[in-house]
């Protein structure tokens, strides 16, 4: 069984017992978190929402807080002595996931 939550603004397929990056979540390491918003469930049944699946959840466990990999860009102006360089590290959750619910 698997289903596709939203979170972050993003899609996510998920399924018991796999780990999940998604954006970063208010919630602290080892401390469970509960996903009401199920767009698909698949499996044995499937269940299409119109947007969500009523009474659908995925609960799962948080895992770590960290951060991505610097991402560095760099812009310039030839000629002209005008350059910019940024780095930007994007916070993550690594949430296991426990259960699909429905």
């Amino acid at each position: 069984m698997y289903a596709i939550i939203k979170t972050g603004g993003k899609q996510y397929k998920v399924q018991a017992g796999e780990a999940v990056y998604v954006e970063k979540l208010d919630a602290e390491e080892g401390s469970t978190v509960t996903f009401d918003q199920v767009i698909f469930v698949g499996g044995d049944e499937t269940k299409i929402g119109t947007p969500v699946v009523e009474g659908a959840t995925v609960t799962g466990k948080v895992e770590k807080q960290g951060r991505e990999k610097k991402v560095v860009t760099y812009k310039y102006k030839p000629k002209k002595h005008q350059h910019q360089k940024k780095g930007h590290r994007q916070p993550y959750t690594k949430v296991t996931i426990d259960a699909i619910n429905l």
